[in-house]
């Protein structure tokens, strides 16, 4: 019986640094019955040369060059819709990420046991943390709507990045373009898209690297707490399709506090006009612009459980005081 084909793809902009230890992570797998796209996207750093000296020596290897720059999530969607018709499983591998050797045999060991299975995911390692905790334990494959439920109610993550999961590859053809370049975080929407109609199934195992502080992706934007508000863009647009109702609202409203509690830590900090601006953007995707009377509110309560408790708040300042010298310092 033969192996089904995976398409790995690999979209890179100015990743050089980087691409050579991701492609060889692609081809030290112990699964080799793989196509490998290779997508640069217009790379001013030699990265298209590096992607095109593995190309030549392996044939599993295709090699696409943008003949102009496209977003990050544009050449990513041009990028999947490269694969072939044969494949069966679909794995992005990001340029400044690896995958470990078994990656993709035990991800299409998990796909095989059910074809109801629509996205598999696994641990992965996030510079030097794993992260996939809480997930239930010996529950390899689990109805999509309870897996979704889960990240509702607890936040238990699964979903990692882009090059944490695979695919169907049905899924991923069927769907073009795969990722809507409307949305600010566009992977973990489309897990969630999938898990509506789909399976889920689960490696027990660190599988991929997620490297940090790699400027050409997007460090820009740690700082812009990101997770808080991913997590109140999934909530608000996925809860009532989850849920039932009297439990959607609860859980949209107690989103609602705890995303403007965490922007009016951030108001008192005073942050600069680009943080708003990546908020009001991810608001915008829900139909939601930044309230602001709510957020006064917010400030308001915080200002005052400050002034009622002024032992821990002069302890705050001096903690800042200190962390922004450091900063300078290094600076």
């Amino acid at each position: 019986m033969s192996q089904p084909l995976v398409s790995v793809v690999t979209p890179f902009h100015n990743t050089a640094p980087y691409l050579a230890e991701c492609i060889e992570s692609v081809l030290a797998q112990s699964y080799s019955h793989f196509e490998y796209i290779l997508v640069d996207n217009c790379s001013s750093d030699g990265g298209g040369e590096v992607a095109e000296n593995y190309a030549r020596r392996d044939s599993r290897i295709r090699l696409i060059r943008r003949p102009q720059l496209l977003s990050q999530v544009q050449n990513y969607n041009r990028a999947l819709a490269g694969i072939s018709e044969a494949s069966q499983y679909c794995k992005m591998v990001q340029a400044d990420d690896f995958i470990f050797p078994e990656c993709l045999r035990l991800m299409v060991q998990t796909f095989e046991q059910s074809e109801s299975i629509g996205l598999v995911s696994a641990y992965d390692l996030k510079g030097d943390h794993v992260r996939g905790s809480g997930f239930p334990y010996g529950k390899p494959i689990l109805p999509g709507k309870e897996v979704a439920r889960l990240y509702l109610r607890t936040g238990t993550f699964v979903f990692g990045s882009p090059t944490t999961v695979m695919y169907r590859s049905s899924i991923v053809r069927n769907q073009p373009p795969f990722y809507d370049e409307a949305l600010l975080h566009e992977d973990t929407e489309k897990c969630m898209q999938i898990l509506e109609h789909w399976d889920f199934g689960f490696v027990y195992q660190v599988l991929s690297f997620l490297r940090i502080g790699n400027e050409a992706i997007s460090s820009p934007f740690r700082s812009f707490q990101p997770t808080a508000l991913d997590r109140y863009i999934l909530v608000q647009r996925y809860a009532s399709r989850f849920l039932e109702p009297d439990e959607a609202a609860a859980l949209k409203d107690k989103s609602r506090q705890l995303y403007y509690q965490v922007l009016a830590d951030e108001a008192l900090r005073f942050r600069e006009s680009a943080f708003w601006t990546y908020q009001k953007e991810g608001l915008k995707t829900l139909g939601e612009t930044l309230d602001s009377s709510y957020l006064a509110l917010r400030i308001g309560r915080k200002l005052l459980g400050m002034a009622v408790n002024p032992g821990m708040t002069a302890t705050r300042l001096l903690r800042r005081l200190k962390g922004r010298k450091t900063s300078e310092r290094a600076t």
